[in-house]
């Protein structure tokens, strides 16, 4: 069991770091922290660079941390926050991430959360440090936390689409891909 959580750990872990990398620089394939900026503003939010910068660095720091298996019900709580917000973004997709829909998102979410509930196993800095099994109730305030405070986020820092408009009368409407 303690492998598994090993695994689990570093590939979530370092996959949700590795998205926040991209998001703030060139590297793994980034587009540099303009490329973020005009990312989030194309998804419809406010705050552009301040918006990439902030999401970006919790993507590293939860990755990170869960990597390392340190303070996993907060790191969980950030990766779950981070990751909500991108379903959110990608949820009129659909489920199927072929279509850029939210399943990637969600498994991200999930494993994070599964994280929390089991906690880090033997080979982490929790156990290294004592730490190790955390409280259920910080565990739960974590699990509720996340998605909560992704929610959140979606709501304040998300502008409303612009309206279409209006067609001149006796035009055809043509139908507008979505995003």
């Amino acid at each position: 069991m303690n492998t598994g959580l090993l695994v689990l750990r570093l590939v979530v872990g370092l996959l949700i770091a590795g998205h926040g990398v991209q998001k703030v620089s060139f590297l793994l394939g980034g587009n540099g922290l303009a490329g973020g900026t005009e990312e989030f503003r194309h998804d419809g939010f406010r705050g552009g660079r301040l918006t990439a910068l902030a999401a970006g660095g919790s993507q590293i720091g939860a990755g990170l941390f869960l990597a390392a298996g340190a303070l996993t019900p907060l790191a969980a709580m950030a990766a779950i926050g981070v990751m909500t917000v991108a379903g959110t973004v990608k949820r009129h997709n659909g489920v199927w991430v072929q279509n850029d829909g939210y399943e990637y998102p969600m498994v991200l979410v999930v494993a994070s959360g599964s994280l929390a509930l089991t906690g880090p196993g033997r080979w982490s800095a929790d156990q290294l440090l004592g730490a190790a099994p955390w409280p259920l109730w910080v565990v739960v305030t974590a699990l509720v936390a996340g998605p909560a405070s992704g929610l959140l986020t979606r709501a304040v820092l998300h502008r409303p689409s612009a309206p279409h408009p209006a067609a001149p009368e006796g035009a055809t409407p043509h139908a507008h891909p979505t995003h």
